[in-house]
Formats: C-alpha cells, structure tokens, sequence
C-alpha cells in the first residue's frame, strides 16, 4: 500500500495533467526588446550548458538569435553581463519549481516530514519528466571554469547555493522539531547533501548516458529521510 506521501504525490499527478494552467490576469506582453533579450539567453545557457562559457562565443549567439553585434551589446555589455544575467535567470526558474512544489506539498499535508517526502516526491516525477534528462546545472558549470568569470558572477553563484541550502536546512529543522533523527546527524549537512544530488546526479547521468539517475538519486535521497526521521 502507498504511504501518506505517495498517495498525495498522484493526486498533484493527476491534477496537473487535468487541471489547466493559471492564467494571469494581465495583458501586458514583453516587448519585442525583452523578448530578444530573453532569447539571447535562452541561446547562451544552451551552449554554456552543452560545451561550456569558454567555448561559448558571442558571435554564435548573435548568429543563431538573428541580430546584429550591435544589437547584442544593446542588451548586454560583454560577456561576463550575459553570465550574470543568465545565472540569475537559471537561478529564479530553480526557484519557482521549488516555490510550487513544496508550496502544494505545504497545501496538502500540515506534517512536515511527509511535506518533505511528498516534495522530494514531486521532484523525482518532474525530472523524470524532463525529454532527454536533465540538461545540465549551470552553477557547476560556473564552478568548474570560475577563472573565466569576474567576482559579482562568482559571488552570485555562491550566494545561490547558500540560499537553497537555507531553504532545504528549513525544511529539515521543521521536521527534526517533530521527528528526532534515529541518529546522530548534523542537519546542515543533511540538507547540503540534496543540492550535491541534484548536481552530482546530473553529472552522473551525462557520464553514464543514463537520463534516470537524477529521478533515482532523489528517491534515494527520500527513502534515507524517511529511514531517519520515521517513528
């Protein structure tokens, strides 16, 4: 028989494939600059993603949205500006997939262990989800060529990671206050460990070619949560 958990996670399931999306109460569309902005990044982070910054040139950008060099520099003053901009990007769409996910896990249970396995839940489904897997972290991207970066994009990268270890960190003091772990483990690193899976997965995935690592490190992460905090 499913757990509390497991029997919400295919109710979100079920509502997602039958419920349509929001509609926002607005008429307001991006202008045709903010579109041609948001496309040169979407170009940027493809190719960072898929053979790294250094290998990244302005020139390929330019040539694949259709502008000029000087409509590049119209939105963004040299390379490390395009960095910046992007990882912010990236960074905000990690947020809004954390906000609704464990904002209607939050919905549907006031528990906050199984508000937290419900959550790891949801996640494991949406990567498992994703056409062809993950396509990559852009922050260990950041990581592995930080020479080539100036020291507001290094401090913005760093500074999203510390804030999505807090958010996890938080989640897991909820439960530690209900549930004391069956062993002794310092809870920070407990919560560090899911932003190491989430990369590390994404890399083990590329190295093996195996697309379902990410969706199956996370179930693994879950079930030692679960282990840990379960009466």
């Amino acid at each position: 028989m499913p757990g509390p958990a497991e029997s919400l996670a295919g109710q979100f399931t079920e509502q997602r494939k039958t419920v349509p999306p929001v509609q926002l109460l607005s008429n307001e569309k991006p202008s045709k600059g903010e579109r041609t902005r948001q496309r040169i990044l979407e170009i940027a982070q493809a190719s960072v993603l898929a053979k790294g910054f250094a290998a990244t040139s302005i020139e390929e950008v330019i040539a694949e949205a259709g502008i000029t060099k000087s409509g590049f520099f119209y939105h963004f003053r040299d390379k490390n500006e395009l960095a910046r901009e992007m990882l912010r990007r990236y960074v905000a769409e990690n947020d809004d997939v954390f906000d609704e996910i464990f904002g209607r896990a939050a919905e549907l249970t006031d528990d906050p262990l199984q508000r937290f396995l419900l959550a790891l839940k949801l996640l494991s489904e949406l990567s498992r989800d994703l056409p062809g897997g993950h396509p990559g972290c852009l922050v260990a991207s950041i990581c592995y060529q930080e020479r080539l970066f100036d020291p507001q994009v290094l401090e913005l990268n760093t500074s999203s990671v510390l804030r999505w270890n807090a958010r996890f960190l938080g989640y897991i003091e909820d439960i530690a206050a209900v549930y004391p772990p069956r062993e002794p483990i310092a809870l920070e690193d407990l919560a560090r460990a899911l932003t190491c899976i989430f990369d590390g997965a994404i890399i083990m995935a590329k190295a093996l070619k195996d697309p379902g690592q990410l969706e199956r490190q996370v179930l693994a992460y879950r079930t030692l949560v679960k282990t840990l905090f379960s009466r």
